[in-house]
């Protein structure tokens, strides 16, 4: 008896590009589930379909079962799929990549490699975060100072703004209530936007341990782009939740955060800002080929040719099988 699983993948060129698809779909409180080609969202209200080609990344919230036929079909789609908190908030773990393409893992790693763009990636990462300088020629030194004096300005700032008093930054790791309610709130914040850097950082493919401002942690990636938010959206939501109340600063800081997020677009915002740092000469045609499926092989002077082909003799002889690979074709005869 023929069954759902047993229906053939969908061949590369035959899938949705990354471009045209929904960059993020965020569910909670439900089963998804698979009907057809589309996956369905049931809960009490009733059952939404959701076509699966269309989707870039699926966040699953607080309260979400997902099927083994859903999981299929998003694989065969080529989406990705990410375990996360209420909003996104957290991350817990990830499934594949959103695109199937390894340019801009290959690029972070080309310039996390060489120590001079490593520097050029950490200055560009200031500026995006402090537009009004320019760090051209500055030591990584001279960085780590005037971000330093960059926070300190923007807490007092805040400080000032919502009348929370400031007494400076305290915080013990693993003892959240050590600090008193606005460092409550400034920690629950910072969480807040590693989660949401962790699921965007892991949807492209990047590795979150390479980092160009952190560095040594597993994570140093995640907070590198997590920094890059912190002093326009995390530190004023914390001080504003602080200045309403006391209680419950933490959950209150969640859902704050939560709701700007979604105001501002920020993983919409964040998926631009890593590929402009990782790829900052690339072109608008090579930024819409992000997505392409293409397999090749390296050759010597950094050349790249077709996979699929033999290359025991001439090269201008060889029969190609072709350039374009699915699963289980990415083998090469020698």
């Amino acid at each position: 008896m023929t069954t759902i699983s047993r229906r053939p993948a969908a061949s590369p060129r035959q899938l949705t590009r990354t471009a045209k698809r929904l960059s993020f779909i965020y569910l909670e409180r439900c089963t998804v589930h698979r009907d057809a080609n589309a996956i369905t969202a049931e809960d009490a209200e009733g059952t939404t379909h959701i076509p699966s080609a269309t989707i870039g990344t699926l966040l699953l919230g607080p309260g979400t079962r997902i099927t083994h036929q859903a999981m299929s079909v998003l694989g065969e789609t080529g989406a990705t799929v990410c375990w996360v908190g209420e909003h996104g908030v957290r991350y817990y773990a990830g499934g594949r990549a959103l695109t199937r393409s390894s340019a801009l893992a290959e690029a972070q790693a080309v310039q996390w490699a060489n120590t001079r763009n490593r520097l050029a990636v950490a200055r560009a990462m200031y500026r995006l975060r402090f537009p009004d300088e320019d760090p051209a020629g500055l030591t990584r030194q001279e960085l780590l100072g005037r971000e330093g004096r960059r926070v300190k300005d923007c807490y007092r700032t805040q400080s000032a703004r919502t009348g929370v008093p400031w007494r400076g930054r305290r915080y013990t790791p693993g003892d959240f209530g050590s600090g008193d309610p606005v460092n409550q709130a400034i920690t629950a914040a910072a969480q807040c936007m590693y989660g949401i850097a962790h699921a965007v950082v892991t949807s492209l493919g990047c590795s979150p341990a390479l980092g160009f401002v952190h560095s040594g942690h597993e994570l140093s990636f995640v907070l590198d782009i997590a920094d890059l938010y912190k002093t326009e959206i995390g530190t004023p939501v914390a001080f504003d939740v602080a200045a309403q109340d006391e209680e419950d600063t933490g959950p209150r800081t969640r859902r704050a955060l939560r709701d700007r997020i979604n105001e501002l677009s920020l993983l919409d915002r964040c998926v631009n800002d890593i590929k402009h740092l990782l790829l900052p000469e690339a072109s608008p045609a090579a930024a819409r080929e992000d997505d392409r499926d293409i397999v090749t092989l390296q050759s010597d002077g950094d050349h790249k040719v077709a996979a699929g082909r033999n290359y025991a003799g001439n090269f201008q002889d060889q029969d190609e099988f072709g350039g374009h690979l699915g699963y289980g074709d990415t083998e090469t005869t020698w």
